[in-house]
């Protein structure tokens, strides 16, 4: 069958990606964009960060309108979509659906909810209308209760702190950003935030929240205006689920990110895929995945063919006026090595896995250059002075 209608359900970075990626390798076929928001597609980091200052969306848009009518891309917005018909190759609702040749699924991640009591009180930041409504309810001094100690979280804190708000981080683990960054990492941070004046609480559970308080596990309560749930993310592999297609921790994709259905790809946040340097399946949520992983799609359906999509990842986090850096991936049992106070690098073993950096972008650059190179580099070539000269 010729590729002529590719139809992509999400309009976040992944989804605007894929369809810009066509146009840019030839793709003269139809691109329908199905977007579930009514804005814009837009860019998700600064909804954290500057925009929660100046509230102005027409910064965080991706591209204007008039680009789609340029590029030939039908983007279609406020519309659910809830159905596959992998044999007939269409995708809808009940109310209307779009013929493809091949399906890209970005559907994203969404907020994770845990079993508290009253959790409907609490605001998210998943989206630009969640973001207005966080941005004007900050638009006076207020008490923030932040639920969870990850990137999202930290970066409202310090936010909201230099806006003048008086935010507390209650985190259930034992420290912040547990899951993303070394222990030595966590412990720079919870001094940074502390620094601050911002109240972190480690290790204490949210029992309850109620419009002006957050109970804890112990059952103390701490009164505030306003509280927000960052207690991380889960893929939206639902519409997935429903078509028969393979999920393990999001939607199953091969390393040119197509699916058990040879019609149909995935990217973004919702994939998961096979990662060659650690050997096992992994799900990143980044902006520069998606992007990477955009292309490799496009290469495949306009070329016939692709390189296998193994570009080392990395990540930033941008909290007050540290810029955290990381290149590459690290397990939680990876061993650290702390250089220069500003940087920790990450072993598994003997062989260099990651390399956190906290306003060192140089550094940073030459760890992903590193990182990404065939040659492997392993703890004694990190205690070479002359390495460390030049890294």
């Amino acid at each position: 069958m010729s590729l002529e209608r590719v139809v992509i359900v999400g309009a976040g970075q992944a989804g605007f990606q894929a369809a810009l990626s066509l146009r840019q390798l030839g793709f003269n076929g139809s691109i329908t964009l199905l977007n579930n928001e009514s804005d814009l597609p837009y860019q998700k980091p600064p909804l954290s960060k500057t925009f929660l200052g100046d509230g102005d969306s027409e910064k965080v848009r991706l591209r204007p309108d008039s680009f789609f009518d340029k590029q030939s891309i039908e983007l279609i917005n406020d519309v659910q979509i809830d159905q596959i018909d992998r044999v007939a190759r269409r995708v809808g609702n009940d109310q209307h659906s779009w013929e493809y040749d091949h399906l890209i699924l970005a559907t994203g991640s969404r907020n994770r909810r845990p079993p508290i009591e009253g959790v409907e009180h609490t605001l998210g930041l998943r989206s630009l209308q969640e973001a207005r409504l966080l941005h004007r309810a900050l638009a006076r001094p207020r008490s923030l209760a932040i639920i969870g100690g990850g990137f999202i979280g930290l970066e409202v804190a310090a936010k909201a702190r230099a806006l003048g708000h008086s935010p507390t981080v209650i985190e259930a683990g034992p420290r912040l950003m547990g899951r993303a960054v070394s222990s030595a990492c966590s412990a720079y941070f919870l001094q940074y935030h502390r620094g601050l004046q911002t109240r972190v609480e480690l290790n204490r559970s949210v029992q309850q929240v109620s419009p002006d308080a957050v109970v804890l596990g112990d059952g103390e309560t701490i009164e505030c205006d306003l509280v927000l749930l960052a207690a991380g993310v889960a893929p939206n592999t639902a519409l997935a689920e429903l078509a028969g297609l393979t999920v393990i921790n999001g939607i199953a994709v091969d390393e040119l990110m197509q699916t058990s259905d040879p019609a149909i790809s995935a990217l973004g946040d919702c994939a998961s895929f096979p990662d060659k340097r650690s050997g096992t399946r992994i799900r990143l949520e980044s902006v520069q995945a998606a992007t990477d992983q955009a292309r490799t799609i496009a290469e495949r359906l306009t070329q016939g063919a692709a390189d296998p999509y193994q570009a080392l990842p990395w990540f930033w986090s941008d909290q007050g006026n540290c810029k955290l850096q990381i290149a590459g991936l690290a397990s939680s049992d990876d061993e650290t090595v702390c250089v220069d106070d500003d940087s920790f690098f990450r072993f598994r073993g003997t062989r260099l896995t990651a390399v956190e950096t906290i306003n060192n972008p140089k550094r940073h650059i030459k760890a992903r250059r590193a990182l990404a190179s065939p040659h492997e580099i392993t703890r004694d070539t990190l205690e070479d002075s002359r390495f460390l000269f030049n890294f």
